[in-house]
Parts: structure tokens; C-alpha cells; sequence
């Protein structure tokens, strides 16, 4: 467990955040700077082969060591931090034998992890339990995923007595911004299929994810002096918070959980001339985000049929769909997984994800890749934790996968 700690504090330190408003790949050039990284530390395992391409994206293969009939088995996980929270000088605190109680993540500035807030904390009872300062994110989200691919692999070749077939190892730029699969090399993976380890709780196992879309709402206003307005101005900014005020209120990711959809505002800016909403619209049924994306439109043509003119525009655009639909015909991949999370004894929890991860668009380029856990939690900000023992249970289950494939002989197409 020592080793896969210090591994994955060595990587959570490194500054990988990503940046969604950047339009070159990898968004932000500090993520250039973990690539370099694990392209030796792939090396140093015994992969040769390991390198990063022009846009960033590291890759790394291990061939078969058996004539059996194998699946080549594609592991992921991405190199980015979320924008939602700073990811810059991050500080690792490993807090040994937890013991149920309250953490204080930065006493100068009060910063608690409360085990009232974060009631699944009483899971971790016992565990190591790794933390930021509360000025950062930790980055568990992915780099632990990372660390427990690494490591498992570097299991894997030291133990030459497991029979396994072809292995590829892949991580990617900028998946907290959805661009992560976006130029992932599909065809030179050559993978027939692939977990991204980039869950939550211990034993999440995820093959249903949201369909996915953001839309974009341009207001544009009319101004005048503020003494002779009547009639006359338009106040960008106020039709803004009418067309927000016209989306059903509860039907925000605040007040939904499990396979309810949502839309959330990201973004306003406005002023009396202009005003900008942004949005990211998520539901599990692809008909149901259809509706959600045809609301939006309704409500530009309510408001522009009232004003008596086109003030307001919306732009939407898909980002993403539900793997579900790819993962179902193999479900080999699920019941491996299942099977080997059992023998790391692990329960599998089988969870729709309420977000997204590079599976879901890989799985539509034709790599089915379902999501297993890492054992973190409270991603995206300052009260991220991970466990080491959970960790060593992710790593486990990634060398139980390689182990049963060997031994199955069934290959998927």
C-alpha cells in the first residue's frame, strides 16, 4: 500500500488543471508536465514502448505472455484536475488509522471534513485516509486511477508467472473539461475492450451515464438613458433571469439524485445591451434530453414572442450519450469485472454516473469501456479524500481482470 500511496501524492502534486474556455489540446500546457512523467515511470516498470503523442495523450503496451486465446484489455485514466477548485500546490495529508471523527484540513482557516457533512466518512474507520490542505482540490480524480493502473501493471510484469493477454495503458488530457477522448487513438489502442478507472466508492461499477448537452443563451438588449427608458429599454440582464426563471426549479442537480435529469446553469454574464447564459443539460433517457433541449427553444420563442422581437437566441450542441447502449451486446465486460471486484472482495455496486467519463464517448467510437472506482470521493473540491486500502482494492481488481480474461477464452469483437 506504500508504494501506491507515495505514487499517487507524487502525481496529486503535480499542476494538471485543465481549462474549458482554451481551445488547444491538451487545453492547458501543465499537463504536458504528467505525461513527461509517466511516460518514464512506464519505462522504469518495464514499458519500453511507452510514449506521448503530439496532443498529449500517453500510451503504453504490454504484450501477451501466453498462446492462450486473450482479449487485449485497455486500462484508462485521465491526467486533468476539474477547474471547479484549484489544483495548484496541492499538499497531500495521509491521516493513519482514522478514527471516525472530524478532520481538520486547515485549522488557520477552519476548514473541516465533518463526518455529519460527509456521513460515508464512517466508512473509512480503520483506513489511511489521504486529504488536501482545504485550500485545494486533491486530485484523486484521476491521478489515483493513474497509480492503481501503474501499479497493478507493474505487478503484472513482475510476477511472470500469470498468464495474461495483451495489455494497453492509456491517459488522457482534459477529460474534466469532455474533451478527453476527443483524440484518443482508438485504432492504435487496438484494445477489444477497456475500464477507465475513474470512479468513486469502493466496488462502483458503471456502464450508464447521462446523455449530455450544453447550450448556450444569447439576450441581446436595447439601451437608453435611464430618465427616458419607458417603453423603450430593454434590460438584457433582467430578460436573463426571466428565461432562467421559466425552467422548472426543481430540476437542478441540487434537488435531483439517481436517474433523474437536470439543467444547471455554469454561467451568466450580462449588462443592459448583452447578456450570456451557458448551461449543461444531463438525462439518462435520450428522448427525455431531447425534450429538455426543445424547452430551451420554447422559451426563447415565449419570451421573443412577447418582447414583439428576436432578443433571445439559443445554441445547443451535444456533448456526449449514454454507453449503456454500446455495453449492453458485451456484457462480457460487466461480468468480468463483477467477478474480479468478488475476488478482491469487493462488493460491485452497479450505478448509473451522473456525469460522464472518456468511456462513454470511446464506447461510441467503437471501444466499449465501462467505469470502475478508485475508492475516492467529494471530487471536484476542497473535501476530496481517498483511502489507501481502497485503493489497494482498485489495484487488485485491475490485476483480478487481467488474471480472468487469461483464463476465460472468450474474445469479444
Amino acid at each position: 500500500m506504500e508504494n501506491l500511496i507515495n505514487r499517487f501524492i507524487k502525481y496529486a502534486k503535480v499542476y494538471t488543471t485543465s481549462d474549458e474556455d482554451s481551445t488547444t489540446t491538451p487545453s492547458t500546457q501543465r499537463q504536458k508536465n504528467l505525461a513527461k512523467i509517466l511516460v518514464e515511470d512506464l519505462k522504469e516498470i518495464g514499458i519500453d514502448n511507452a510514449y506521448m503523442d503530439d496532443n498529449s495523450y500517453v500510451y503504453g503496451f504490454v504484450p501477451a505472455n501466453t498462446d492462450k486465446i486473450c482479449n487485449t484489455i485497455g486500462f484508462i485514466a485521465h491526467m486533468d484536475t476539474a477547474p471547479a477548485a484549484s489544483g495548484e500546490n496541492v499538499k497531500p495529508q495521509i491521516h493513519k488509522n482514522y478514527n471516525g471523527e472530524d478532520i481538520i484540513l486547515n485549522k488557520e482557516k477552519n476548514i473541516v471534513l465533518s463526518i455529519k457533512e460527509f456521513p460515508y466518512l464512517k466508512d473509512q474507520i480503520g483506513k489511511t485516509l489521504i486529504t488536501a490542505d482545504g485550500t485545494t482540490l486533491l486530485g484523486a480524480d484521476d491521478k489515483a486511477g493513474i497509480a492503481e493502473i501503474i501499479e497493478a501493471i507493474k505487478y503484472i510484469i513482475e510476477n511472470k508467472e500469470i498468464e495474461h493477454g495483451p495489455i494497453a495503458i492509456g491517459f488522457t488530457p482534459d477529460e474534466e473539461v469532455g474533451r478527453g477522448a476527443d483524440l484518443f487513438d482508438v485504432k492504435k489502442f487496438n484494445a477489444n475492450f477497456a475500464y477507465t478507472i475513474d470512479g468513486g466508492h469502493v466496488g462502483e461499477l458503471e456502464y450508464e451515464n447521462f446523455n449530455a448537452a450544453g447550450a448556450i443563451v444569447n439576450i441581446r438588449g436595447k439601451s437608453v438613458h435611464p430618465g427616458s427608458a419607458k417603453d423603450i429599454l430593454i434590460n438584457a440582464t433582467t430578460i436573463g433571469m426571466e428565461f432562467h426563471s421559466l425552467l422548472p426549479e426543481d430540476e437542478v442537480p441540487e434537488k435531483t439524485e439517481g436517474y433523474d435529469g437536470f439543467y444547471m446553469i455554469t454561467d451568466f454574464k450580462g449588462g443592459i445591451e448583452s447578456a450570456t447564459l451557458k448551461y449543461i443539460i444531463r438525462d439518462f433517457a435520450i428522448e427525455n434530453l431531447q425534450k429538455r433541449k426543445d424547452l430551451l427553444k420554447n422559451i426563447s420563442e415565449i419570451i421573443n414572442e412577447k418582447y414583439k422581437s428576436q432578443l433571445v437566441k439559443v445554441d445547443v450542441h451535444d456533448e456526449y450519450y449514454n454507453m449503456k447502449k454500446v455495453i449492453e451486446p458485451v456484457m462480457y465486460v460487466i461480468e468480468l469485472a463483477k467477478k474480479s471486484m468478488l475476488e478482491a472482495d469487493v462488493i460491485p455496486k452497479i450505478v448509473p454516473i451522473r456525469g460522464g467519463t472518456d468511456g462513454a464517448k470511446l464506447s461510441y467510437m467503437g471501444l466499449p469501456t465501462p467505469n470502475i472506482f478508485t475508492g475516492g470521493a467529494n471530487f471536484h473540491g476542497i473535501y476530496e479524500y481517498i483511502s489507501g486500502e481502497d485503493m489497494v482494492k482498485a489495484k487488485e481488481t485491475i490485476i483480478n481482470i487481467i488474471k480472468n480474461d487469461a483464463l476465460n477464452h472468450e474474445k469479444i469483437k
